[in-house]
């Protein structure tokens, strides 16, 4: 699977989950300094935002300091659905009800263990098909 990573930081957790993604066979496109490039959080939000929108990616994973302002980035891009999430449990609810696509995490509160259970959260949970009609509602242009 294909997955669009960005952060406004490279850190530990950041090379922790970019590891942990390859080494589940993910093909990992970076975004942002993991990828060696300065880019200010706005520009990563985006960038992964339209990665995953345009279907080059099949899910995002953003960061940045609380990843709020990572989120509010992506979910300007039309077709985003990204999701600040802490812990697993909240990761698998971003997926089954809302069909998050984009895992976004803090830099600052995220350990590399709780990250790691959060993305196998992710990978494990479907959108609930009784929660389309919400999650079309929230879809651009809807309301």
């Amino acid at each position: 699977m294909g997955i669009a990573l960005g952060s406004d930081e490279r850190t530990p957790l950041t090379d922790a989950v970019v590891a942990d993604l390859e080494a589940r066979g993910h093909d990992v496109e970076l975004i942002g300094p993991p990828a060696g490039e300065a880019a200010p959080w706005p520009e990563v939000g985006r960038r992964v935002g339209e990665a995953v929108a345009s279907g080059r990616a099949s899910t995002g994973v953003l960061f940045c300091w609380t990843g709020t302002g990572a989120s509010i980035a992506a979910n300007k891009v039309p077709g985003v659905r990204a999701a600040l999430c802490t812990d697993a449990a909240t990761a698998a609810g971003a997926r089954r009800w809302n069909d998050a696509n984009v895992l976004v995490m803090s830099l600052r509160l995220t350990s590399p263990e709780v990250a790691r259970e959060m993305l196998d959260a992710w990978f494990a949970t479907e959108p609930d098909p009784d929660e389309a009609a919400n999650i079309a509602s929230v879809e651009p242009g809807r309301g």
